[in-house]
């Protein structure tokens, strides 16, 4: 044993030493370290130890001082070791906070990490943490309309209101269109999917000009009434009301 170490293990710690390394299920880390303790109290030498083991003088020396101040408990836990990556300060969060609610440099449309990185002078995944903590999130955006109609909030309450409760016997239809929506085609029928593969389509399209798709949602039971247009005028619209009457 090194000189200056001395230990005696009790007869509570031999016999929880003695199981630890008889359990299959124990650490392998956990298992040479009690090793190491029960042949030293059994009186064997460091360089005996060191063969049996396979482990070197100084480990060997290091669990054994390790028993003799912390006991079997000191065995079972490693020591926290400090970090190689010096810790950010808190004004480094303040900086990148402050610069990503700020404009980007340049024509950039938003900061990226690396970005942020070269302009903090720290590591990009340094700025992700201080983003995550702060709840920041530079690529994504909401969008939002706000209307400048005096008579907004009257409006919204009366198309609201109808939809929520309509007149009885009344059907309320939420009517909407899209134009310029391109008629593509495949050059090719494509294959249909089976078992063990996929659909097929070409790579290649051909044009068929644009059309107008009119719709009309019935609220009640949420049937659509849709009617494709090859002009985008009012005369089409009246069209397409007119096929909305003559729905039964």
């Amino acid at each position: 044993m090194r000189t200056g170490i001395s230990f005696t293990v009790s007869p509570t710690d031999h016999q929880r030493l003695t199981a630890l390394t008889r359990d299959r299920n124990a650490p392998q880390k956990h298992v040479w370290r009690a090793e190491i303790i029960l042949l030293s109290a059994d009186g064997v030498g460091t360089v005996e130890i060191m063969r049996q083991t396979g482990k070197s003088k100084t480990c060997v020396w290091r669990w054994q001082e390790r028993f003799a101040t912390e006991g079997v408990e000191g065995l079972l836990r490693d020591k926290t070791r400090p970090s190689r990556i010096m810790r950010l300060g808190p004004d480094v969060a303040e900086r990148v906070v402050a610069l990503t609610l700020a404009d980007p440099p340049g024509e950039t449309t938003h900061w990226t990490a690396d970005m942020m990185a070269t302009v903090a002078g720290i590591s990009a995944s340094a700025v992700r943490r201080i983003w995550k903590a702060h709840g920041l999130a530079p690529h994504r955006w909401q969008q939002f309309k706000l209307s400048n109609d005096p008579k907004f909030i009257d409006k919204l309450r009366d198309v609201v209101g109808l939809y929520v409760d309509p007149p009885a016997h009344a059907i309320v239809l939420s009517v909407d269109e899209k134009s310029q929506i391109q008629a593509l085609d495949r050059t090719q029928p494509g294959l249909p999917m089976k078992r063990g593969r996929l659909g097929t389509m070409t790579h290649d399209y051909k044009r068929h000009g644009t059309t107008t798709l009119f719709a009309a949602l019935n609220v009640l039971d949420g049937t659509v009434i849709g009617r494709n247009m090859q002009r985008h005028r009012h005369q089409e619209f009246i069209r397409f009301l007119n096929a909305i009457r003559a729905v039964p």
